[in-house]
């Protein structure tokens, strides 16, 4: 079978051989795998990706002067820190993100399901075949109509409806993380936060559930590209799968890296501004960045329009392994469940 007809979505609501039945059972059998999958996207791409993150966030939120560029950040960090300190933060989004990729994976899969029934094919759905394909199943020798594959639009379009659904489960976790990013303290005596644990109860006890989300606009704006992410994949597995002879899983890894290239070259700017108000103090007297534009302009007039790509290099360099693993992971367990 090839990566199109594997790919998260693609639709499978067509029976094939001896178990074509009807198309609206299959679907609801099979919505879970999606949230299942997720789980094991998200442990990969954390353990790949987590340092390149944590350099990111130290140049996106700190001092033009404090360091020279990505490399600086990392040895200072390896050296003050040791290795553990590049894993700082780690565990919200380590506990967050098999959340956040359970939701995420498993309401695109949905998503994609849903605009293909409702809004691509809704003629099928309705019990009118559509004048072009049809499939035979070979018990029965009928023929009944057989479900057209989601466009490339309609996965740019689930991929911002579950960016958005996500987003309610990441505003927190990212901004935890943040704050736990932006410690330098090598010693946890000297640290605000001991853990995200003392993090989320110190926000929540001075700020309530407004303070948790605390950047929450931000966060929705920035995963509105995710429409560029997985119209991309979508683009690049058709196009793999067509003029390569690479195997599924080859077709998932190089899908899964190019295509979160994609999403960071277009949504970067986006998130530095995210990352300056989630960092930003929430004490009413000390906040710089009461809106978002606020953020903007400030990156804009401490730094110019580089001020928006400050820290793009690591990543850049992060997102394509650890996407293209944590899509391998996804499709390899969606394969692999019943």
């Amino acid at each position: 079978m090839s990566a199109v007809d594997n790919a998260p979505g693609q639709h499978d609501a067509t029976e094939r051989g001896n178990d074509q039945t009807t198309a609206k059972p299959r679907l609801q059998t099979r919505n879970y795998r999606g949230f299942v999958a997720g789980v094991f996207s998200g442990i990969a791409k954390l353990t790949v990706g987590h340092p390149f993150d944590t350099v990111k966030v130290r140049l996106q939120t700190s001092e033009k002067s404090k360091f020279r560029g990505p490399l600086e950040c990392l040895m200072q960090t390896v050296r003050k820190e040791g290795v553990r300190g590049l894993y700082k933060g780690a565990t919200p989004p380590l506990v967050g993100w098999m959340f956040m990729d359970s939701l995420m994976l498993g309401s695109l899969t949905f998503y994609r399901r849903f605009l293909n029934e409702n809004l691509f094919n809704p003629r099928l759905m309705g019990g009118i075949p559509p004048m072009t394909s049809t499939s035979k199943p070979a018990s029965t020798g009928t023929t009944e109509p057989k479900m057209d594959r989601l466009p490339t639009i309609g996965h740019a379009m689930a991929g911002v409806m579950a960016g958005a659904t996500v987003s309610f489960i990441a505003a927190p976790v990212e901004h935890i993380k943040a704050r736990l990013q932006i410690q330098y303290a090598a010693s946890k005596s000297e640290r605000k936060y001991s853990g995200p644990i003392d993090c989320s109860r110190k926000i929540w006890r001075g700020h309530g559930l407004r303070g948790l989300y605390h950047g929450l606009g931000a966060t929705l704006l920035f995963r509105s590209f995710f429409f560029f992410w997985w119209g991309s994949y979508d683009v690049f597995t058709r196009l793999l799968t067509t003029k390569t002879d690479l195997s599924t899983p080859a077709i998932n890894f190089w899908a899964g890296g190019l295509s979160a290239q994609i999403f960071w070259i277009t949504s970067y700017p986006s998130d530095v501004v995210k990352q300056r108000i989630m960092t930003d103090p929430l004490e009413a007297g000390q906040r710089r960045f009461p809106r978002w534009r606020d953020a903007a302009k400030t990156v804009y007039r401490e730094s110019g329009w580089r001020g928006y790509w400050r820290g793009f290099l690591p990543c850049f360099l992060r997102a394509f392994p650890a996407n293209a693993m944590a899509l391998v992971a996804f499709e390899g367990v969606m394969r692999a469940l019943p």
